[in-house]
């Protein structure tokens, strides 16, 4: 991929780029291998591999300059303001969108806010793009001062992009490189954005994590799916859910799911989807993952997990070796910690291992590992659940 940006020296956020594409995959599938020598593992999957370009379903731009000529892209320490709408990650879609923002912030009076004086309103635009089409715009301003403004404007934005779907203010008062705040305002009826991934209708609110690569996060979805459905399961849980996108994907009629994420805005998008798919059995709530799963007695035959940077972490871990469900499937955006985590797993063998590459030309990626309890844990496993008594999917 070219980029006149890097190779103006003006943005580095691509720090792999001059590497070749495959060279790329080949580097982090080499690490991946490195950080699960010490496990056996029965499968690697070959690496699935991402658009080069045009592959980003989310703008995060930093807004500087000034009121009439705004600069949306990202700040240099030196205070160097760069504009990253030609950034070529971005599909060709967003460049209306930044192309009516810019005279939109002079008529809504939205000024920039300015780091080293610590003035101004508008810090940041955050647009996320569904694959269907419609378009999600949250304005990060410093106070509500200038909300009122901005409402009054709306209307001749909304008549240049009828593709905005949703749009809202979130109000982040600290003079930090924070992105947002915890208050967001409603300036559209609608506050969720229709996504739908492998027929799988899903919904991106405000506040809710999504992932920013469309094409390779439905290829991880639909993988883990297929590994989910070719096992001998029929109850699970779906721990660090977000919107649910993977429990959703897993869930059939007989399948009783239980969904937990810690962000209330994620699951009120995985509860109306599980309603429009007709699922019964499913249910998400808004609770510490951590804290749900080791306050059961119970589990069930598949764990699924999928949590932040920092994986799953020790008591989580130590929890699921003495409740031992038979499998556990385990997708990371951080391979060290994942490696970590496994290690602690001491009952359970690795089964398959699949990278997904999230982010190209970056160090970065995602990976889908399945875990399968080791066959002399079993015994000690039924013990357990004979003590603990059968599983049941109504935790609430």
């Amino acid at each position: 991929m070219h980029c006149a940006l890097y190779d103006a020296n003006r943005c580095r956020s691509c720090q792999w780029l001059e590497k070749p594409y495959p060279t790329q995959l080949n580097d982090k599938q080499s690490l991946l291998e490195q950080l699960l020598a010490e496990q056996p593992v029965a499968a690697w999957l070959p690496p699935v591999a991402s658009p080069q370009q045009a592959f980003r379903n989310k703008a995060k731009m930093v807004v500087s300059g000034s009121v009439e000529r705004p600069v949306l892209g990202l700040i240099h320490r030196d205070g160097e303001a760069v504009d990253l709408c030609d950034c070529p990650l971005y599909p060709a879609s967003f460049q209306p969108v930044f192309a009516a923002l810019k005279p939109f912030i002079a008529r809504a009076g939205l000024t920039p806010y300015n780091v080293a004086r610590k003035r101004g309103e508008l810090k940041f635009l955050l647009i996320t793009e569904s694959q269907q089409g419609g378009v999600m715009l949250r304005f990060v301003l410093r106070s509500t001062a200038k909300l009122e403004q901005l409402r009054a404007a709306l209307p001749w934005l909304q008549q240049q992009l009828p593709q905005l779907a949703v749009i809202s203010a979130n109000i982040q008062p600290v003079h930090m490189a924070i992105l947002e705040g915890e208050e967001e305002i409603a300036l559209t009826p609608a506050q969720s954005l229709a996504e739908n991934f492998n027929g799988v209708p899903l919904w991106i609110r405000p506040q809710s994590f999504f992932q920013t690569n469309p094409q390779v996060a439905s290829a991880l979805y639909a993988t883990a799916r297929d590994w989910v459905r070719a096992l001998p399961v029929n109850s699970m849980w779906d721990l660090f859910c977000g919107v649910g996108g993977f429990g959703l994907h897993c869930a059939t009629a007989e399948m009783e799911l239980t969904g937990i994420e810690i962000s209330a805005e994620a699951i009120k998008c995985a509860q109306r989807s599980a309603e429009m798919l007709g699922l019964e059995k499913v249910q998400f709530a808004a609770l510490d993952s951590t804290a749900f799963a080791t306050g059961r007695d119970a589990v069930p035959q598949l764990v699924l997990v999928n949590p932040p940077r920092r994986g799953i972490g020790e008591a989580l871990c130590d929890y699921l070796s003495q409740m031992a469900p038979d499998y556990l499937l385990y997708s990371s955006c951080n391979p060290q910690t994942m490696a970590q985590d496994i290690a602690r797993l001491s009952a359970y063998e690795v089964t398959k291992v699949q990278l997904f590459d999230m982010f190209p030309h970056t160090a970065h990626f995602e990976v889908l590992t399945l875990l399968t309890r080791r066959q002399h844990e079993s015994g000690k496993a039924s013990a357990e659940a004979a003590s603990a008594g059968n599983y049941s999917g109504n935790h609430f």
